[in-house]
């Protein structure tokens, strides 16, 4: 047994989980007292008048309810395309539920008496029917979290992104904090909410299942399920959605009418901005929170078939659970570092400050993975490894854990340097533009491709290593390793798209030069990180989809997966054009989404006197109409592709071929989505380098307009649809077929196989 009593263990996750809560109830309070409001004699919230730098020849009053209104319009049309988004996955929650229990209730006829289980043959376990139904039970709480996660996340940020843009009048510092909280508030908000839903579902099930606890791990597999589904259909509809909007508003704005980005006049300029939240934040939330919920069912599962499960030895069965609980704590931590003990004064001190958090969480979490290791852990126990027990030492799991940890880290670093416009990759790219938008598109793309090398590298390292000591839940935990910090990670994930918003909401508001320049600032910083953020959710992704695939083979009793057999091969080759087909299907929905919208600019443009005068007013909602209605369209045929593969891969072609579909798509899916998203990144932040001129290369190729500008223009509309609807959604299809899978092994393994059955 380890030092931490069961009766302790049961007070630690929870309290940890509401502490996250509490942290990030004082966040949002903390952003809550910039008003937004005009009028009724509040003096513009702050005790007297604005400190400082009001701005000359605009009544700080009117900018004020400017903002207030453009915030509100931006809220209104997030949380209603949400709304519709979700009845329309309601439908499908409900049917594939109902799939759910039937595949897994006739596993053995529906029969309600126990059965021997599966690992542990000398026991009786409880019947496959319950299994049916708590795995259902499972897969609805886990959709129900992921999307309030991203509701709430989307929710936060359009309170905070004219908040954002008000508090840039006070300093660069200031609207940094504002920013920087609110997006801490989704982060913990997120992870906490994660751990308690998963704690108690646990907790719940146990009153069913007693002392069978293969079957109550198995049963929350589901739970994963859950919330990658959800995550798909949001990352998909909200990229398409955001991306038809961003391209349409960049190519008749800003490249034919030569007006700047998010001019009042643009009539997408709403339904960009809007697509910011429902994309970026609300899709990227719900996608790290599966991620998340998936690396600690996948560890969960195989922990409860080895000798934690069988010797019932609670504490240590929860060791995933209570890494998530240090990882809160550590994160709270962290975050004071960027709030409250240092202060940002200058525009250079914003990207290395929003690196340092990343550096602080993660030394802080070596040291908290320690100490919960040798709490947690008796010193020495067996772990189930396909077949046999293999024997580990506590301190492996220790290393399996910091090892994922610091590959999420090396992953980080490798990704901003490609992205970021600091370093010499997205200089040269910037440079390409002088020839023209095909050079900028040829450098572009070798960018991206080599941005793979490393990342590859780590992700095997500590694949290779964490297997080497801990066997496939070795691999699970390195998975969650990477993820013990998504508080800070989400943090400085969402903390870009806010400050997009700011940046939106200053230019609509017509307010100064000076401080579109601050948010712009801010917004450049907010690209890189949320690169960051992705080669995180990408990385994991790789790890968690591995762990479920290890968990899948030995769940599904296959002894071993044989590439030379032609039933492996060729679920080998297909599995990786999967990534090709679902990112063909996300990039023409993107392209014809954006037809309609360039269209509809178009007319408006030609058609409504006084538009580029600025004397009318666009017709905003039309705009909006185009997205909404492309996107939800749009979101099913991806969506269908991958959560029908391994359902008809399995049913009609068996274990093994699946498990050929699974490996292949893991490995070409990686390569695809890090690729996409770096070379989008890079491509954005060589335009943004551009437009700042910040060094004398970069106002040898400006200002904005020339020729160099258009061409970088061009590169950064063609990466839109890659860094935000097609790589990031292929790490979602990585691990929602291996989550899938896993869930429905136990029919694939009675009834699977049909065709070569028959043949």
């Amino acid at each position: 047994m380890g030092l931490l009593s069961e009766g302790l263990t049961q007070v630690v996750i929870p309290l940890a989980a509401v502490v996250g809560l509490g942290f990030a109830l004082l966040q949002w309070f903390l952003v809550s007292r910039v008003k937004v409001s005009g009028g009724h004699g509040e003096r513009n919230g702050y005790k007297d008048k604005l400190i400082g730098d009001e701005e000359e020849g605009v009544n700080s009053l009117d900018v004020t309810i400017k903002c207030a209104e453009i915030q509100h319009a931006i809220s209104i049309g997030a949380t209603s395309f949400l709304f519709t988004q979700y009845k329309y996955l309601s439908i499908f929650v409900g049917v594939f539920s109902a799939i759910i229990f039937l595949f897994l209730g006739s596993v053995k006829g529906f029969s309600t008496k126990s059965e021997p289980c599966t690992y542990n043959t000398g026991n009786m376990c409880k019947p496959a029917l319950a299994n049916a139904f708590f795995s259902t039970v499972a897969f609805l709480l886990g959709a129900f979290t992921s999307v309030l996660s991203g509701f709430l996340g989307m929710k936060i940020a359009t309170y905070a992104n004219a908040r954002t843009t008000l508090e840039a009048r006070r300093g660069v510092g200031k609207a940094f904090i504002t920013a920087f909280r609110s997006g801490a508030v989704m982060g913990f908000l997120l992870s906490a909410n994660g751990l308690l839903v998963l704690y108690a579902s646990i907790n719940l099930f146990k009153l069913y299942y007693g002392d069978d606890w293969e079957g109550l791990y198995e049963s929350i597999t589901g739970y994963g399920l859950g919330g990658s589904s959800m995550a798909l259909f949001g990352r998909v509809g909200g990229g398409i959605y955001t991306k038809a909007a961003d391209v349409g508003a960049d190519l008749v704005g800003k490249v034919e009418r030569n007006i700047p980005e998010d001019d009042p006049r643009n009539p997408a300029v709403i339904a960009d901005n809007v697509g910011d939240n429902v994309g970026d934040i609300a899709g990227m939330g719900s996608d790290l929170f599966g991620s998340y919920a998936e690396s600690s069912c996948a560890a969960l599962f195989v922990a409860s078939i080895s000798s934690f499960g069988i010797g019932h030895d609670y504490t240590a069965m929860s060791y995933p659970l209570i890494i998530s609980s240090m990882g809160i704590v550590v994160c709270l931590i962290t975050t004071l570092f960027a709030t409250d003990l240092f202060e940002i004064k200058k525009v250079s001190e914003i990207e290395p400050s929003l690196k340092r958090q990343l550096v602080i969480s993660t030394v802080l979490m070596t040291a908290g993975i320690a100490v919960v290791t040798f709490v947690a852990l008796p010193s020495e126990f067996t772990l189930f490894s396909f077949g046999t027990n293999k024997t580990v030492k506590n301190w492996y799991l220790f290393f399996c854990v910091a090892i994922g940890l610091w590959a999420g880290l090396v992953i980080g670093y490798t990704t901003e340097y490609y992205t970021s416009n600091a370093y010499s990759p997205v200089q040269d790219v910037a440079d390409s533009c002088r020839t023209g938008a095909a050079t900028n598109v040829i450098f572009g793309l070798a960018l991206g491709y080599k941005s793979v090398i490393i990342p590859v590298f780590a992700i095997a390292f500590a694949i290779y290593v964490s297997f080497s000591l801990a066997a496939m839940y070795g691999i699970a935990v390195a998975a969650l390793g990477m993820l013990s910090t998504i508080s800070t990670g989400l943090a400085i994930d969402a903390y870009g798209p806010i400050s997009d918003n700011a940046g939106g909401i200053a230019e609509m508001a017509g307010m100064s030069h000076e401080i579109r320049e601050r948010t712009d600032a801010l917004d450049a910083a907010g690209n890189t990180t949320a690169a960051i953020g992705k080669g995180f959710a990408i990385g994991s992704a790789a790890l968690v989809s591995l762990a479920l695939f290890g968990a899948y083979v030995s769940r599904a009793g296959i002894e071993t997966v044989d590439v030379l057999t032609p039933k492996v091969f060729i679920g080998l080759l297909v599995g990786a054009m999967l990534p090709y087909w679902f990112s063909a299907m996300t990039m023409k929905s993107v392209g014809s989404a954006a037809l309609k919208m360039v269209e509809e600019v178009r007319r408006q443009f030609n058609t409504i006197p006084g538009l580029m005068e600025g004397t009318a007013k666009p017709d905003y909602a039309t705009c909006v109409k185009i997205s909404t209605d492309a996107s939800l369209k749009e979101m099913i045929p991806p969506g269908a592709l991958v959560m029908l593969t391994p359902l008809i891969a399995g049913t009609f072609f068996g274990v093994e071929t699946l498990a050929g579909i699974l490996a292949g798509s893991l490995v070409s899916g990686v390569q695809i989505a890090i690729s996409a998203s770096n070379t989008g990144g890079a491509w954005d932040n060589a335009k943004k380098y551009i437009e700042a001129g910040a060094s004398e290369h970069a106002k040898s190729l400006g200002p904005k307009g020339s020729e160099p500008h258009k061409a970088a223009v061009i590169g950064d509309t063609i990466g839109d649809p890659l860094k935000d609807t097609s790589g990031p959604s292929l790490n979602i299809l990585i691990k929602l077929m291996a989550v899938e899978s896993l869930v429905f092994a136990p029919f694939f393994a009675a009834h699977g196989g049909l065709l070569f059955k028959w043949l």
